[in-house]
């Protein structure tokens, strides 16, 4: 790990914390791929093509993450069974509405957001700056959608005016 210049035993636990962001990111990825496939109704159009950009971006993310975890000099999992046993998130129904999709969605990344946190307070305390860039960006980015798929789902007589 010299070539980093980070101490091995404390990155240890920042990739532990990575993968199970990495798990997670999995399942979120698989069930964004299940929405695109069964989402119905009126609003099938724009939400068939804002998930299948969501499970692109997850899909960058899952590699991203596993690419940290290698350069830290340790293994990401890479196993399905221990996606499920590690993750955070649990897989989802195909048959719901369009509005639950989203809800799930939401909930999901309050826990992919709370995950991320812990990675970023983890790495803070090996002085791995590079992953805290890393997962701040995503922190960002994540945040934006989930206001841009709450917007999504409020009624017009919910939205609160300005002070």
């Amino acid at each position: 790990m010299n070539y980093l210049g980070l101490d091995s035993t404390k990155t240890k636990n920042t990739v532990e914390e990575l993968n199970v962001l990495l798990s997670d990111y999995h399942l979120y990825y698989q069930k964004l791929r299940n929405f695109h496939w069964n989402v119905i109704g009126k609003n099938f159009f724009d939400l068939h093509e804002k998930f299948e950009e969501l499970y692109d971006d997850a899909k960058l993310k899952v590699d991203e993450i596993a690419e940290r975890i290698l350069t830290l000099r340790h293994e990401p999992m890479s196993n399905l069974s221990d996606y499920l046993k590690h993750s955070n998130l649990e897989e989802s129904e195909s048959d719901i509405t369009d509005s639950e999709m989203i809800e799930r969605l939401l909930q999901d990344h309050g826990l992919l957001l709370k995950q991320m946190r812990k990675v970023v307070k983890t790495a803070d305390a090996a002085g791995d700056e590079g992953t805290i860039d890393l997962i701040g960006g995503y922190i960002r980015e994540l945040e934006k959608t989930s206001w841009m798929l709450d917007a999504w789902k409020m009624k017009t007589s919910e939205h609160h005016e300005p002070a």
